[in-house]
């Protein structure tokens, strides 16, 4: 006889589906959620659901149906007593050793709607470690939670778990006071049965959700917490050293389970935090260390430099950013033990270098008939600057003229931090960054790239220092004739002012008659989300013989901030 399917969409007796079997005409079955083959479909599926008897449970007032075969007995293996099976109307269907002796085999869970008995769950012994055996009959999917038939709805206290002898355990270990619920199939099901019981859950003043401690459990818990009212929910965590709630009474761990469930805390969406939980953490929290700027105007507003934080340069062309910068850059190497990684995507490793050892030498290097004034054992000298004690590499270069794709100058950036271990960035300059991607479109770019660089000094802790250009500027003057630096000039996207934790502008009017003031360069600082301290903070004059900038002392500088539009940015 050719066989074909005669009846579709009915229950798995393997997998739990309530509707992925399709039966052929020989009685034959086949599953299309877990793919398994059944020769006898009602063999499988087990008894009819017909076959049932009455128990009444809380004070005679509700007669339920419950399975009629097996019996009511304490379940030794589980450590359940009689009266709390009896109660969840959990029978045990016996078999027997070869000298005659009972030992547990088929256990019978039964699943309510409405009072009504509407599917039975039946769970095989299986050896330690092995995969679970049951087989499912009626229309589970349609059922509450299971033990849900037995409390009213509306109540102080409803406590959730992810099975149903971990249902009858966490009954029993909470003095059979509270209702104790479990869901139907497991973790991966957790929110589709809380779902289809969730006028009865919200019924409840407080939902404790005690799942299993593996990570399915404890983030099935956090999918349920959401589904209800906010603080109605709390999770609470099963114990080291235990796996579930039946685990923790068989290991006779009652009133350690009692005070993880008065403590359980509230759930909140990840991000939102109770401040009360928070004040240890902030009590012994570790200290942030800042290393001061070499300039003490700087300083004086800004507190120096932070690890993790994102600090952008800005300034006209030839205003002197990258001086600036190489004078950050020796400071570091000088006053830390941090290794440094340096970007400069406008100049070779040689410039690099040599602009640092200029500083230290105070004299220009980076000038042939000025290098020539040294000899090898003096370069030497200074070339240990770029060493520790150890004569360990400290200082990393990126050593690419020019640009490259952005993907590759990010993976040299991260590995300069992660690789290479370097808790200071310096990255010259931002628009040479932007040159190296193909979109078209700066704002879009530049909003990319801040968003990116922004995420590394998040994820890594690693400090970063940025340089960016200033747009031009319409009218008679500009910015080499000194004109003030607000956040408004930086060039392509408000994203550079609204990412960068500190903004520090570059004034210098390089066309002045006045030697010195065509020389010396003014730090503005635009924004600080550390201090909130703006306006003018340091004059740098430009030392032509050592090619150094020094910092002009001032007991006070006079400064007009009304231009600022710090608040539209910080």
């Amino acid at each position: 006889m050719n066989t074909e399917f005669v009846e579709f969409h009915k229950p798995c007796p393997s997998c739990n589906s309530s509707d992925a079997c399709s039966i052929n005409n020989d009685g034959s079955a086949k599953c299309f959620s877990c793919d398994e083959f059944f020769p006898d479909y009602e063999k499988a599926m087990g008894a009819d659901m017909e076959n049932v008897t009455k128990l009444k449970v809380k004070d005679d007032t509700i007669a339920l149906e419950v399975p009629k075969n097996g019996i009511f007995t304490r379940i030794d293996h589980r450590n359940i007593s009689e009266k709390t099976a009896r109660k969840y109307g959990v029978k045990i269907i016996h078999k027997y050793t070869s000298d005659g002796k009972p030992k547990v085999g088929e256990q019978v869970f039964p699943y309510y709607t409405e009072n009504k008995l509407i599917a039975t769950k039946v769970k095989y012994e299986t050896p330690p470690g092995t995969k679970k055996d049951f087989r499912v009959t009626g229309e589970l999917s349609e059922s509450g939670l299971f033990g849900e038939q037995l409390f009213r709805s509306g109540g102080k206290y409803l406590t959730i778990v992810e099975g149903e002898y971990d249902a009858l355990a966490a009954y029993e270990m909470l003095g059979s006071k509270w209702p104790v619920v479990s869901i139907k199939t497991g973790a991966t099901g957790a929110v589709r049965d809380i779902k289809n019981s969730l006028e009865f859950v919200e019924s409840y003043d407080t939902v404790v959700i005690c799942f299993d401690r593996d990570k399915a459990g404890q983030e099935a818990a956090k999918k349920v917490a959401r589904l209800l009212t906010p603080n109605k929910a709390k999770i609470m965590r099963i114990p080291n050293g235990f796996k579930d709630s039946n685990d923790m009474l068989m290991e006779g761990a009652k009133n350690a389970y009692n005070q993880a469930w008065w403590d359980a805390k509230t759930y909140t969406p990840s991000g939102v935090i109770n401040v009360s939980d928070y004040k240890l953490k902030f009590l012994n929290r570790e200290k942030k260390d800042s290393v001061p700027y070499p300039y003490a105007g700087l300083n004086n507003k800004l507190y120096g430099l932070r690890a993790g934080e994102l600090v952008t340069f800005c300034g006209g062309t030839g205003l002197g950013k990258s001086s600036v910068t190489r004078e950050l850059e020796h400071w570091l190497i000088k006053q830390t033990e941090d290794n440094v990684g340096i970007i400069a995507l406008e100049e070779d490793p040689n410039r690099t270098i040599s602009g640092i050892l200029s500083i230290e030498a105070n004299a220009r290097l980076y000038i042939e008939q000025e290098l020539e004034r040294f000899t090898n054992d003096e370069i030497n000298k200074y070339f240990d600057i770029l060493y520790n004690g150890d004569n360990e590499n400290r200082v990393w270069i990126h050593a690419h003229f020019g640009t490259n794709s952005i993907e590759d100058i990010f993976s040299k950036l991260r590995y300069m931090i992660v690789g290479c271990g370097c808790k200071w960035i310096v990255v010259d300059h931002l628009h040479m960054l932007v040159s190296a991607t193909t979109d078209g479109d700066e704002r879009r770019a530049i909003d990319s790239i801040m968003t990116k660089l922004r995420s590394i000094c998040e994820e890594t802790g690693a400090g970063m220092i940025l340089v960016s250009h200033l747009r031009r500027i319409d009218g008679n003057k500009g910015h080499e004739n000194g004109i003030q630096v607000n956040l408004s000039h930086l060039r392509g996207s408000q994203s550079i002012a609204q990412l960068s934790d500190c903004v520090i502008g570059l004034e210098r009017n390089q066309q002045s008659d006045d030697p010195d003031e065509a020389n010396t360069t003014l730090l503005r600082v635009l924004k600080s989300r550390y201090t909130g301290d703006v306006g003018l903070a340091s004059r740098l004059l430009y030392d032509r013989e050592t090619g150094r900038l020094n910092e002009i002392p001032s007991e006070d500088y006079e400064d007009d901030n009304n231009d600022l539009e710090f608040n539209d940015y910080a």
